[in-house]
């Protein structure tokens, strides 16, 4: 009695030297060393595979807060260079963006998914770089990085993403993130969320006199949200700290 099971028998044995020649032929086009750990990952059991992973993803890791905290060394940001990138950029919007062709007038409608690198121009992914590391001087920054600000008081920032999102912001250090429902009604029915999956990264950093930190982290993460993170609103909350637990 022929079966489902027995179908597929049959044509995976008719399939298989067709299989393995175009197998045999592509793997012979690759690296011997990425053939060679490819080997090594099918001998290993999946608690080795995840711990082999994991370290991968911390060199990684490690590897891009190396170059971003190079980068914002040769930045030495104070608070002119901050005024002047605040101004420069306050104005850019997603129109703007596409308009003066950093951004692909394809890139994915706001409130769907992340803006990938193939709807950013050249100059698109380096502005995109530019405003994390000046995100990280503001709120990270110090004489060690070549950032140069008279903090005068601190505060907390409180930025809201979608949990599929939050990566985007992971280069970011000493935050604190919580697990948040969030509800967002779209006039426009593109991104209407019920109880949608958030994650709240929060940061305490020290604030100037005349507030150009702040004004530095709005036009940032704007510069973000158009670029990559591509919400409709990324909630973004300013509040000063009275007392903190913080002690340098």
């Amino acid at each position: 009695m022929k079966t489902i099971e027995s179908v597929v028998r049959t044509i995976r044995k008719e399939l298989t030297p067709q299989f393995e020649q175009k197998l045999r032929s592509q793997l012979m086009e690759q690296d011997k060393e990425w053939l060679i750990e490819q080997i090594i990952r099918l001998t290993l059991d999946a608690h080795s595979l995840q711990d082999m992973d994991r370290r991968t993803i911390q060199e990684i890791k490690a590897r891009q807060m190396a170059e971003r905290v190079a980068r914002v060394r040769a930045m030495a940001l104070d608070e002119a260079k901050l005024r002047a990138f605040v101004e420069q950029y306050r104005p850019y919007q997603r129109e703007k963006l596409i308009a003066e062709g950093y951004l692909s007038p394809d890139a994915p409608a706001k409130g769907t998914s992340l803006i990938a690198d193939a709807h950013r121009t050249d100059k698109g992914n380096q502005l995109l770089t530019e405003a994390k590391d000046c995100l990280f001087a503001v709120l990270f920054g110090d004489e060690a990085t070549h950032a140069h600000f008279q903090r005068v008081q601190q505060e907390l920032l409180t930025i809201a993403v979608p949990r599929f999102k939050a990566g985007v912001l992971d280069f970011m250090k000493a935050t604190t993130e919580l697990s948040a429902h969030g509800t967002w009604q779209d006039p426009e029915s593109v991104s209407t969320d019920l109880r949608a999956d958030n994650t709240l990264l929060q940061v305490e950093y020290g604030e100037v006199a005349g507030e150009w930190i702040g004004h530095g982290i709005v036009v940032t993460l704007s510069l973000i949200n158009n670029l990559e993170v591509n919400e409709q609103v990324l909630y973004a909350r300013m509040e000063n700290v009275e007392e903190s637990t913080l002690i340098s």
